[in-house]
């Protein structure tokens, strides 16, 4: 099913609609039960869980919730685990989800992608969060949005919504792993991020830190350099992911961390969704 909007449009409210977002990554489960599936809805419950416990759901966190209105998932952990999901939402509510597909267009957002249904769903809903965040703000501008997690990604957003490209790199989790598989010797406990590291640990996690913070302080400075011919205002910098604590204090730039960045893109896309 498309989930398509070319922009943003005034959003009704949907009362006694209660809306499930579900988020799985590749490593966690997140969702939130919301009062309706518009943006600024109430969130009703949330919770998370690791990918190995998902099949405790419906015996545990949804198992006292009532049956939502509707369901939109986002999931980058495959086929099986998206299965595995939807089985515990049928067993509890005889219901099936919706899930997110990357589109040409939609939410807000324009996809530039060579091959726009390639585009990570996570990112592709992250990015209609951003632009929803960036418009309540009151000031169109460009947008720089990053997902600290198992990996990491940085998607350039122009004033308009144009998804003008991004970038893709392992998170701390997998640097370390594959130095720990590939160099002998570098199994050691984590460390801290220092300006002139001088012990094993401390050099891992400040190597790890800045590899990502210089990829992000480069994209700014290239979506920078394009805004400035076709907008005032410079860009501003939405963070969001589990581990963006990790990456956050040692970033050269104002940013601000948005924890529901990806079901705020939900909530606008099924809010386009039921209004098509």
């Amino acid at each position: 099913m498309a989930l398509l909007g070319s922009h943003l449009r005034s959003l009704t409210p949907l009362q006694d609609m209660s809306f499930l977002a579900i988020d799985i990554g590749n490593t966690r489960l997140k969702w939130a039960l919301y009062a309706s599936p518009q943006p600024c809805a109430a969130v009703l419950a949330q919770g998370v869980v690791f990918l190995e416990n998902i099949e405790q759901l419906a015996e545990r966190e949804w198992s006292q919730l009532g049956a939502p209105h509707s369901i939109l998932g986002c999931n980058v952990a495959g086929d099986a685990v998206r299965h595995r999901v939807e089985e515990q939402i049928f067993e509890l509510w005889e219901l099936a989800p919706v899930w997110v597909v990357s589109a040409p267009q939609g939410g807000g957002i324009t996809n530039g992608y060579d091959h726009p249904g390639r585009l990570g769903a996570d990112r592709f809903v992250a990015m209609v969060g951003a632009r929803w965040h960036m418009l309540a703000r009151g000031a169109v501008r460009p947008t720089l949005v990053i997902m600290i997690g198992t990996a990491v990604t940085v998607d350039a957003l122009d004033e308009k919504g144009h998804f003008l490209g991004g970038l893709i790199l392992p998170g701390h989790g997998i640097m370390l792993r594959a130095l720990e598989a590939g160099t002998a010797g570098l199994r050691v406990p984590t460390g801290e991020v220092r300006e002139f590291p001088t012990n094993t640990s401390d050099a891992l996690t400040s190597g790890g830190t800045y590899a990502i913070t210089g990829a992000i302080e480069r994209m700014h400075r290239h979506l920078s350099q394009h805004s400035a011919q076709h907008c005032e205002l410079p860009p501003i910098t939405l963070m969001t992911g589990g581990a963006g604590w990790k990456v956050a204090p040692a970033l050269d730039l104002a940013h601000e961390m948005v924890d529901s960045l990806i079901f705020d893109g939900m909530l606008v896309l099924q809010s386009h969704r039921l209004a098509l």
